[in-house]
Parts: structure tokens; C-alpha cells; sequence
């Protein structure tokens, strides 16, 4: 199988680099164990939230209130067409948004599903945790309680992103969401779908871990349809005792090997954040079997990333394809490579 290959390769390379706790010497000029918390990370739109959640933690402000603020920078932000308002909606132009918190040291969570109408999901899957019996809320029902909570209903559709969705409707023959008998057997050919999410994972000087994922999803999805972000142990995990990690990509891929989960017990088991990532990613290379999901290379057309941090401060990220990840460990947040099982281009 070639992805064993190239991990073999990578092994190689790593150890000749001299691997220092999930980042590599060569190319990326970050530390993977800082000499000091507190630590953020995130996917690579969040240098804003990753900066804001810095500020609150050198505050002294909790993990959670840290992650959350910061990626709400982003769920505001009408530019970033893959988290919040302005997010690219489903087959019908209509944005429906997924997130999730946990908090490492409470061990509690909540999440939202297929949210209309509330920008900012990462605040409402923490009232669902903080508020309610209930883990995970979905549709009319979390719009619902977001409304009781106080949130204001607007609309999250901006014109570029109509546009966008209107372009797609072009060409809907071609790159919909459904499949007949016949799609499974061959590829989607020239798809123009976006996945996109922000993640972010922040420990604080006492070594406290908090997390949190939020996004609009798969472009131009069927209505109702949740990916990983929401789903705690896919998009999102936190162990106090261990380390945490997320994820942004395709949220089918990821949800199948429960990755954000697995990421986490595989650094209980004394892997390094990037090693963590790195295994998880050969499981998901494993679980694609279906020809439409794959190139003419027999790998995988999509790429996942998976973003981790341990217990000590440790950090690292790692992709299927080339991709980065955001760092901030207490100056300025910059943007490292993350480790990649695949050396081309992302499809």
C-alpha cells in the first residue's frame, strides 16, 4: 500500500531531522514543546482567534472562554465562507451551521447541529453544555433554545456567498450530493465543493485544556446534514489528563474513525501530538474504499486535518496532503506546516 511507503519515508525523514515532539526541525521554526504555557492552535484561518485567545489566557481567563471568543472572531467574520455568517449554504441557499465545545477540566460538552439563522454556534453548543441535561441539540430545536437563550435570529446569507451558491447551481449535474448506483462505481469528476471549519485548542499555565470546532459545513450539503465538527470524539475531543485534538476537512471521512478520539488515546499510549495525527490519518486512507473518493493514484480526493495538543504543551498538526496550521505560544500566532502522510498538492 503506498501510504505505508510514504510513512516509512516520513519515519525516516523524522528521525534524520530529529523529531522534536511533533515538529519538525527542518522547515518549521516552532518548538513542539514550548518552555512555557499557555499554548493555542488552530486551524490555518484562526491567527485572529488564535491571538484573541491568547490575549484572554495571559489574562488569566479559563481555556474555554479563550477558544470560544476566539472563533467567534471568525463566525463573524462575512469573509471566511466556510465558519458562521456568510458561510456557504446547503443545496437549498440556506446556511445551516455545526459546533461543538468541551472543556477538559469539567470533562463537559456541548454541541449544535444544523443551526439556521444564529451566527454563532460555538457560543450556543456551550449554553447547551453549561444549560441544559443534553449534549448535542439539533435543527428547529437548537434554534429553539438559541432564541430562549437570548440570541438574535438574522440572516446569515451575504450576497457573495449567494453568489457562490447560485455559480453551483450552474453546474448542479455534475457535483450534487446524491448518488445513484451508478456514482458509486465511478468518480464526481470536477467537483467544486468546499469544506471548511475552524478548530481551535488552547491549555492555560495550570495546564488546563479546552476545545472547540465550529463551521457551516460541507457546501451545498442535503438540508440536515451534520458533519464531524458537532459530533464530540469526530471534530473534537478533550481529556484533561492527556491532550485534545480536532479537526477540519471532509466530516465523513474523519467521522468513521472517530478521529478527534482517536487522536487523544493514541497520545495516552505515549505517541507524540504529530504521531497521533499521523496514525489517525493512515485509519482514514484505510476506511476510503469507495471509488468516487478516490483518484486515479488510488488515494484519497480529499483532505482531512487533524490539529493536537498534549498535556505538556506539545503540539502538532498533520494532513493527508501538504497543509498548515496556526501557533500561538504567547508572541505573535504564526503559521507552521503540519506533517503530511501525502507529498503532492491537495486534490
Amino acid at each position: 500500500m503506498q501510504s505505508k511507503i510514504e510513512r516509512r519515508e516520513f519515519l525516516k525523514i523524522t528521525s534524520a531531522a530529529g523529531l522534536a515532539g511533533g515538529v519538525l526541525g527542518t522547515g518549521r521554526d516552532l518548538p513542539a514543546a514550548p518552555a512555557s504555557l499557555p499554548v493555542v492552535i488552530s486551524s490555518t484561518n484562526g491567527m485572529k482567534a488564535t491571538a484573541k485567545a491568547m490575549e484572554i489566557l495571559k489574562g488569566g481567563g479559563k481555556p474555554l472562554d479563550a477558544v470560544i471568543a476566539g472563533v467567534n472572531i471568525v463566525e463573524d467574520d462575512p469573509q471566511d465562507m466556510s465558519v458562521g455568517y456568510g458561510g456557504l449554504p446547503n443545496e437549498d441557499g440556506e446556511v445551516e451551521l455545526d459546533a461543538s465545545v468541551m472543556d477538559g477540566l469539567t470533562c463537559r460538552c456541548g454541541a449544535v447541529g444544523a443551526l439556521k439563522f444564529i451566527k454563532n454556534p460555538s457560543s450556543v453548543a456551550r449554553l447547551v453544555m453549561e444549560r441544559t441535561d443534553h449534549i448535542f441539540l439539533v435543527g428547529e430545536g437548537a434554534l429553539r433554545f438559541a432564541l430562549r437563550m437570548g440570541f438574535k435570529k438574522e440572516d446569515l446569507l451575504t450576497e457573495e456567498s449567494r453568489k457562490r451558491w447560485l455559480e453551483w447551481k450552474s453546474k448542479l449535474s455534475a457535483t450534487d450530493n446524491w448518488l445513484s448506483e451508478e456514482s458509486e462505481r465511478t468518480t464526481f469528476g470536477e467537483v467544486i465543493k468546499h469544506y471548511g471549519t475552524i478548530n481551535c485548542l488552547a491549555i492555560d499555565s495550570s495546564g488546563n485544556i479546552a476545545g472547540t470546532t465550529t463551521t457551516s459545513g460541507l457546501s451545498w450539503k442535503i438540508p440536515g446534514r451534520v458533519g464531524d465538527s458537532p459530533i464530540i470524539g469526530a471534530g473534537l475531543y478533550v481529556d484533561n489528563e492527556v491532550g485534545a485534538a480536532g479537526s477540519t476537512g471532509r466530516g465523513e471521512a474523519n467521522i468513521k474513525v472517530c478521529g478527534g478520539h482517536t487522536v487523544v488515546e493514541l497520545m495516552r499510549q505515549g505517541k507524540t501530538p504529530e504521531q497521533a495525527c499521523i496514525e489517525t490519518l493512515e485509519r482514514v486512507v484505510k476506511t476510503t474504499k469507495e471509488k468516487r473518493l478516490l483518484g486515479s493514484d488510488g488515494r484519497p480526493n480529499f483532505n482531512i486535518n487533524f490539529y493536537a495538543m498534549n498535556k505538556k504543551g506539545e503540539f502538532g498538526g498533520a494532513a493527508l496532503y501538504p497543509s498548515r496550521f496556526c501557533v500561538n505560544t504567547g508572541e505573535a500566532s504564526k503559521l507552521v506546516e503540519s506533517a503530511s502522510l501525502f507529498k503532492r498538492p491537495s486534490p
